[in-house]
């Protein structure tokens, strides 16, 4: 409420907070509805960002130590950048994840070793400890989506992603079998998109939409770049996201005869040999 107070006072709506500090909207509006807890070093952003002098600043750090409960991915912190946690945050608040993965497997959806292989590639000369930091995040998020079934997971592969050879033949029939694990979950469906089909809406790449709860959140789209991440809020444009998504689920396999296809791919991996 205090924020809100001096957010209003400062003359900034919540979009303009969102657009200089390169958050999401969603981020500023759940951070003063006390739906998330911000950390000492978005709050002293905030404060400076309102324009409150640095010796009336004590009191909100105060406030914000005791109403500060933290989350599991703070533990993390050293190894994941800051919109990778303020995506955590959001997934964590979400009610139903509806993913698009046309290039490899959704992080909450890999295995260890195919994470491994994968973040390794991405992270190129980082050091080993902060891969394995990397690593360790992605498995418990997993472990929390496992945990929490009023969570549900609505994913589409492409076929690409299923024949793409990440860690090896070997990684690969490993990976393959989880997706199998994975699908029998009941919160959980997963649908290929075959080659097939051809062109379809969201040819443009991986989106992840993320829906809430409570009716006064709205969806919000996150989509992953190389170096940072897109928040895409704005109805109508996740208007036409939802849209692309309905039509993905529409022309994909649906889960049974997604599964087939699946063990197909992987019996073609384990006849290919080691």
């Amino acid at each position: 409420m205090e924020l809100k107070r001096l957010r209003e006072a400062a003359g900034l709506s919540g979009d303009q907070v969102a657009s200089r500090l390169q958050w999401s909207q969603s981020k500023v509006s759940r951070v003063e509805t006390g739906r998330i807890a911000v950390g000492s070093k978005d709050l002293r952003t905030l404060l400076d960002l309102y324009g409150l002098p640095e010796d009336q600043q004590d009191k909100y750090f105060e406030l914000g130590r005791g109403a500060k409960v933290k989350g599991w991915w703070e533990a993390y912190a050293d190894a994941i950048p800051r919109d990778y946690v303020d995506y955590i945050e959001l997934e964590s608040a979400a009610s139903s994840l509806l993913i698009y993965s046309p290039q490899i497997v959704n992080g909450i959806l890999q295995t260890e070793d195919y994470a491994q292989c994968l973040v390794q590639s991405a992270l190129l000369i980082s050091p080993p400890g902060e891969v394995t930091r990397r690593v360790k995040v992605r498995m418990e998020r997993q472990e929390r989506l496992d945990a929490d079934l009023s969570r549900a997971l609505t994913i589409v592969l492409d076929e690409a992603v299923l024949r793409r050879q990440v860690g090896g033949p070997a990684v690969m029939r490993a990976q393959l079998r989880h997706l199998l694990v994975c699908s029998e979950k009941e919160n959980v469906i997963l649908r290929v998109l075959p080659n097939e089909v051809g062109e379809h809406p969201a040819t443009a790449g991986e989106f992840t939409i993320l829906q809430f709860p409570d009716d006064c959140d709205a969806d919000v789209v996150h989509v992953e770049a190389m170096t940072s991440s897109l928040y895409i809020e704005e109805e109508a444009e996740v208007f036409r996201y939802g849209l692309a998504f309905n039509k993905l689920c529409s022309i994909a396999l649906d889960p049974e005869a997604s599964n087939q296809f699946i063990r197909r791919v992987l019996e073609e991996n384990e006849s290919a040999g080691p």
